[in-house]
Parts: C-alpha cells; sequence; structure tokens
C-alpha cells in the first residue's frame, strides 16, 4: 500500500469517528433540551428565576441517576390520597411546607432554600407563597384536594403560606396553632440582643 493510500484511509476513519461523536453531541443536547421542555408539571405560574432554578436542579438529578449502574427498581405503589394534612413551619429565618396523608407520611414538601431564595429573602411571605405552590404541585399526582393546616412557629410567612394554599386548589378544613409554648415547665432561653 503506497503512502496516499494510507493518508486518505486515515482520513476516511477520522470522518467518520467525527460524525460519531457529533451523533453523540446531537443525542445528549436532544435529551437536555427534553428535559428542559417537560419541565415540572404545573409550575408554569412560578416566577422566572424561580423556575429556572427548579429545572436545572431537576436536569442535574436526572444527569447523576444516569451515571449510576443500573440497579432494579422496585415498583412504586401508586397511593390515592385526597384527605390530608399540611404542616407550615415560619420561623424568622426559613419558611417549610410540609403536606402529609391523615396518618403523617410524607407526601410532598418544599422550603424557601428550595425554591432558590437565599438570606433575608428566605423568611418574606412572598417565600412562603411560592413555596406552597411547589408542594402542591408535587402532591397532586397524589389527588390531594382537602386539607387541615397545622401552623408552628412565628415567621412572617406563616399567614400568607395558609392563604397560598387555599389559592391554589386545596380546600382548607381548619387552621391550628401548634408553636410550642411552656407551661412554666424549663428555664426559657435568654432574650437575643439586637
Amino acid at each position: 500500500m503506497t503512502e496516499k493510500q494510507q493518508q486518505s484511509k486515515n482520513t476516511i476513519e477520522t470522518n467518520e469517528n467525527i460524525t460519531d461523536e457529533n451523533a453523540i453531541v446531537t443525542s445528549v443536547t436532544e435529551s437536555i433540551t427534553e428535559v428542559v421542555d417537560a419541565g415540572i408539571p404545573g409550575l408554569e405560574e412560578l416566577p422566572e428565576e424561580v423556575r429556572k432554578k427548579l429545572e436545572k436542579s431537576k436536569a442535574q438529578k436526572k444527569e447523576i441517576s444516569s451515571h449510576k449502574g443500573k440497579k432494579k427498581k422496585k415498583k412504586k405503589v401508586e397511593k390515592k390520597v385526597s384527605i390530608g394534612m399540611a404542616f407550615i413551619k415560619a420561623t424568622y429565618n426559613n419558611t417549610i411546607v410540609t403536606l402529609t396523608d391523615t396518618s403523617g407520611n410524607v407526601l410532598s414538601w418544599a422550603s424557601a432554600g428550595i425554591a432558590g431564595f437565599k438570606g433575608p429573602k428566605k423568611s418574606t411571605p412572598y417565600a412562603a407563597q411560592i413555596i406552597a405552590r411547589i408542594a402542591i404541585e408535587k402532591a397532586k399526582e397524589f389527588g390531594l384536594t382537602e386539607v387541615s393546616a397545622m401552623v408552628k412557629g412565628v415567621g412572617p410567612g406563616r399567614e400568607s403560606a395558609v392563604r397560598a394554599l387555599n389559592a391554589n386548589g386545596l380546600i382548607v378544613t381548619r387552621i391550628k396553632d401548634i408553636t410550642p409554648i411552656p407551661h412554666n415547665g424549663c428555664r426559657a432561653k435568654k432574650p437575643r440582643r439586637i
């Protein structure tokens, strides 16, 4: 085989390798766009930056799970829950909304950190509204329609979280304040100096 024939053969092989790599790159970009386009169902009304952060974290989780080895998964039993409970923990620094069934098994939850709020914005009423919406959208897969709200803490997001539960399609049957109050038991913590 002459030198020119060898060179032409090598260039043909490299062109085939390049086309294979291009095919891989296009398939990866198509799968990424599918993930982004699919998004999180029902969260279209969320603000743009919150929706982008949620989609980004979901894409990263999917990418990580695809790298792990294939294991046999147990079949998930789909349960339908129509009546449940909503636990709202509103502190000075954060707000956490947890939706459970009547026996206390968690269906979905959300906190201000998940929605992308940082620092002093985590404890705002607006953040509480957004995270209540996120928790409700996750719990709608189970068919949750009616909740009784249990509110704990004295943070600024407590009222707006309850209002958001009602505004986003859940029927709030009762609201109970379960903030722990000492009845002259243990000695109280010394007041915080600001």
